[in-house]
């Protein structure tokens, strides 16, 4: 299945060498090119896409703004001619971060992470649908199964995760909103910026911290309420 792809872009030269790019990749369809982000956000209501090539510095709304706009945004690479806003690029949860002028070489490198994200949704996905209890992760160039009930814990690492499972860990290459919109809400649960826990796996809690396996994973005081009460499930005996 090819991925739908969006280019938003204000130079008419950096479109038509991305539409170009965008052509010899066989696994993407561009689907449509706009030259701002207001024309954007309007196909955006028309339209379902995968993936969005989005420049930075464009007149009216950059795209970092427009990318905190979208509720559910798609999958992102930023493509601009400014290295400085990477990290803050980063932190939206994008895919890539392409600097102009991109490379083939480099433009195929971060699509094919595009795709290897899109893979591993629809196989989560599949798997939620038919009520397996496994999902898959690409890990060191091959596709590992994870067994929901071997999970302990998910920590962040920039646009990386570590799973740590009861049988080791497993580094993929995922953001860390992307893997936790993909499992099972009711059987994971967020408790921090960086860490999101098995529930059934939980210990006990101490102050702001959880335990679960051998490690202490820190609770979020904004979410410390949210964590007590899905965990606790009403099941805490009184006196």
């Amino acid at each position: 299945m090819k991925m739908k792809c969006l280019i938003v872009d204000d130079e008419p030269m950096a479109r038509k060498g991305l539409e170009e790019y965008v052509q010899e990749v066989d696994f993407l369809q561009l689907a449509g090119s706009c030259e701002n982000a207001v024309k954007a956000a309007g196909w955006l209501k028309e339209n379902d896409i995968d993936l969005i090539l989005l420049d930075i510095q464009m007149p009216k709304i950059t795209g970092i703004e427009f990318l905190k706009t979208l509720k559910n945004p798609p999958m992102i690479i930023f493509t601009t001619a400014y290295s400085e806003y990477a990290l803050e690029g980063y932190a939206l949860d994008i895919i890539d971060y392409l600097v102009k002028p991109i490379p083939l070489e480099r433009f195929l490198k971060a699509v094919q992470k595009a795709r290897d994200y899109f893979l591993l949704k629809q196989k989560a996905d599949a798997s939620a649908v038919s009520g397996t209890g496994y999902f898959f992760i690409k890990c060191e160039n091959k596709f590992e199964k994870v067994n929901y009930t071997d999970v302990l814990y998910v920590e962040a690492m920039q646009n990386y995760c570590m799973i740590h499972t009861i049988n080791g860990r497993m580094i993929t290459y995922i953001t860390f909103s992307g893997l936790e919109s993909q499992l099972p809400p009711d059987l994971f649960l967020k408790v921090h910026k960086s860490f999101l826990v098995s529930i059934d796996k939980v210990k006990s809690l101490d102050g702001n911290e959880i335990h679960i396996g051998n490690t202490q994973v820190p609770i979020s005081r904004s979410l410390k309420d949210e964590v007590m009460s899905r965990i606790m499930r009403n099941n805490l005996l009184k006196r």
